[in-house]
């Protein structure tokens, strides 16, 4: 039984990486999804991943001020997402995500480099083999703390392990604290209406990448938007905004951009596809087409 026709745009995307001098990966919820991972898409989605938190929503608990009015709620929920972060390694999921690893073989064949930019707090691309100086998350991460009564430093989260109440979804032991000044701790992640976080991290990752984009913008960039969505729009806009040639990869926000194709599959699906067109398995952006 022979398989059906590619779309055309597949076969358009692998040109566009044949020609590509760098490569910009621009990551939303779709990887982590592949990965295993709740979206927490709408508050259906939130409730089926949550039950316990039945008439409250994503936006109610991802806040600064729940750290305040009930910190036990807000670590519970935290420790959870950081828990299945740590179980769902993008090399060890069921099965592994192979997409981390296309996308690296990818990025190390360009001649002018790649950067990554993610919403997600996950620090898959790191677990998943990429070096950490070019990779952006615009949002921070789960895996860093920061002191909730103001303390400018910041530390790795490694030592976090609550037991949670699986009926509520509250933390039950000690909370984190500062070890600067003994307060509440809180992740070093950007909630809804923070004017708290610590940014400094993610600032230097930040000039990294604004760096690394001026040596590029003349040249021929390929942007990979994966599962970027738009209702917090700030790596789809910062993809459209980047991009010589734009492939966006998304099953749900299928907007198509006028500089590249739109694939309205899963990341894992399409990346494999890709992949599987070229049979050099990289691409080395050999082909003298000017921006």
């Amino acid at each position: 039984m022979t398989s059906p026709p590619l779309s055309p745009d597949y076969v358009t995307a692998a040109q566009f990486l044949t020609d590509a001098e760098a490569l910009l990966i621009g990551a939303g919820a779709g990887m982590g999804v592949d990965s295993g991972l709740p979206a927490f898409r709408g508050t259906q989605g939130f409730w089926s991943a949550y039950p316990a938190y039945q008439g409250r929503s994503f936006m109610d608990i991802a806040t600064s001020e729940t750290f305040t009015s009930d910190p036990e709620l807000a670590w519970g929920f935290y420790d959870h997402r950081l828990n299945l972060y740590r179980q769902h390694p993008p090399h060890a999921g069921h099965p592994p995500h192979a997409g981390f690893a296309i996308l690296r073989r990818w990025a190390e064949s360009m001649p002018l480099g790649a950067f990554v930019m993610t919403s997600n707090v996950d620090g898959h691309f790191q677990r998943a083999g990429f070096a950490p100086e070019p990779v952006y998350e615009c949002h921070g991460s789960l895996h860093h703390l920061q002191c909730h009564a103001g303390c400018p430093e910041t530390w790795p989260a490694d030592a976090v392990q609550l037991d949670i109440d699986p009926h509520t979804f509250r933390a039950c032991s000690a909370l984190p604290r500062c070890p600067h000044c003994g307060a509440l701790a809180r992740p070093n992640l950007l909630m809804f209406y923070d004017s708290d976080w610590r940014r400094a991290r993610y600032e230097s990752q930040h000039r990294r990448y604004k760096t690394w984009l001026c040596t590029v913008q003349d040249r021929r960039l390929v942007v990979i938007e994966l599962g970027a969505g738009t209702t917090i729009a700030t790596v789809r806009r910062e993809c459209e905004y980047a991009a010589w040639r734009l492939i966006r990869i998304n099953p749900h926000d299928t907007e198509p951009s006028a500089r590249g194709v739109l694939l309205p599959v899963g990341a894992l699906e399409v990346l494999t596809t890709l992949d599987a067109l070229n049979p050099d398995k990289s691409f080395s952006g050999s082909c003298p087409h000017p921006r």
